[in-house]
């Protein structure tokens, strides 16, 4: 049985309309009808063929709309991807505990607590891959005794969940060691966090420091890890510092390239600028599962340091990358132009300005600035020509006379 409504479409005149919505699903695992708010990206119905991550949040009822203001406020500036998110309504009735239920001996779910593990994966996650468009990256995250539940996902030989978000998490029996010992071998790309708080339970800080101590050990290559521990915050307002943090480590390798990226990594490398470009989003692909055009403004910072290291022959390769990621703008013949002109090949770099004329405007490339171009070369050509007339033949100024 399924029951959806509307609750609100937040509009943004900028930025377009946010969606979320209330669900009610039955669910056989634990009997009853469970409730979840999902909250859809500004795109989801405009761009009907793209997939997105999803991030599943327990604890919804007051964890979900940190999430969702820092995950939407990110995707406006493109420092993260647009994601589905998904929340399931813990506190109504005081559900979480019974959700959480563990065995006191094996501390493993038990009894609702194991209704409640199947449910998301045998059930939840099925129905929002049915009824949405949903990426292969899925995220969960919980605060408390739901952040120390998520963790048995991980005790699973292929975990359904690529990230791991546990916010000063009730953990269960030894899973300060367990946890470790499954991020060391799973053979799949993996996000971990957690955090705890100066304010927190003492109990909860020393068993998560013990785990941070373990872990941060690990050497695998597949792990991308952190723990965090916030001076003057408690149990409750960690979360608010927690959520960016969390969220700029999972999505470090989506943002675009910065001022201390371009300094720090790609400057100062002696070659391979655009195997740099090529690697960055690869990774992205690889690690997130986002397939994504390359931002016109990585092309330009890629650019900018071939041209500041003298690099020219990369022009070229940029090229062919630029052919391939808008085939219908200037870009390519563009930098194939830029090329030829450093390297003062006048006549090409005019060839290659007049095919780039040709096409459709793309960033700060447009119709006027090749048509300065292509005239600024011409008169440079015709400068450079005329000096070589003016100068005197080698063979006429050395040649002997005869008396």
């Amino acid at each position: 049985m399924k029951n959806i409504l509307l609750l609100s479409l937040l509009v943004m005149p900028f930025f377009g309309f946010s969606q979320k919505t209330l669900d009610t699903i039955h669910s056989q695992k634990l009997n009853t009808d469970r409730e979840i708010s999902v909250s859809l990206p500004y795109s989801y119905n405009k761009n009907t063929t793209k997939k997105y991550p999803l991030v599943i949040v327990l604890d919804g009822d007051y964890l979900l709309d940190p999430f969702e203001g820092a995950l939407k406020y990110g995707a406006y500036w493109d420092d993260f991807p647009e994601v589905i998110i998904v929340g399931i309504t813990q506190n109504q009735l005081n559900e979480r505990d019974s959700d959480c239920m563990v065995d006191a001996e094996t501390g493993l779910p038990f009894e609702k607590g194991a209704a409640f593990y199947e449910f998301i994966g045998q059930e939840l996650l099925p129905y929002i891959q049915k009824n949405y468009r949903v990426s292969p990256l899925k995220i969960i995250a919980g605060h408390g005794v739901t952040a120390g539940f998520l963790n048995f996902y991980l005790y699973k030989d292929n975990p359904i969940f690529n990230g791991y978000i546990s916010l000063s998490p009730s953990l269960s029996n030894e899973m300060e060691e367990n946890i470790p010992s499954r991020l060391s071998i799973i053979k799949q790309p993996l996000f971990y966090y957690h955090a705890t708080a100066e304010g927190d339970f003492k109990s909860t800080q020393r068993r998560m420091i013990k785990m941070d101590s373990i872990a941060k050990e690990i050497k695998n290559t597949n792990l991308n890890y952190r723990f965090d521990k916030f001076i003057g915050s408690s149990h409750y307002s960690l979360v608010l510092q927690a959520v960016p943090n969390v969220l700029n480590q999972f999505f470090e390798v989506y943002k675009p390239i910065s001022i201390n990226e371009f300094n720090e990594k790609i400057v100062i490398l002696p070659s391979g600028y655009v195997d740099y470009l090529i690697k960055k989003y690869a990774d992205i692909e690889n690690l997130l599962a986002i397939k994504m055009q390359i931002r016109i403004n990585d092309f330009q910072a890629i650019e900018a340091a071939i041209l500041k290291n003298n690099a020219f022959d990369e022009l070229k390769q940029l090229s062919v990358l630029a052919a391939k990621n808008y085939p219908k703008s200037m870009l390519a013949d563009y930098e194939l132009g830029l090329m030829y002109e450093k390297k003062e090949d006048y006549k090409a770099a005019i060839k290659s300005y007049q095919m780039a004329y040709q096409k459709q405007e793309i960033g700060v490339l447009t119709k006027d600035m090749i048509i300065e171009k292509i005239a600024f070369l011409k008169e440079n050509s015709n400068a450079n020509k005329n000096k070589i007339e003016e100068t005197p033949s080698t063979t006429e100024t050395n040649e002997p006379k005869n008396n």
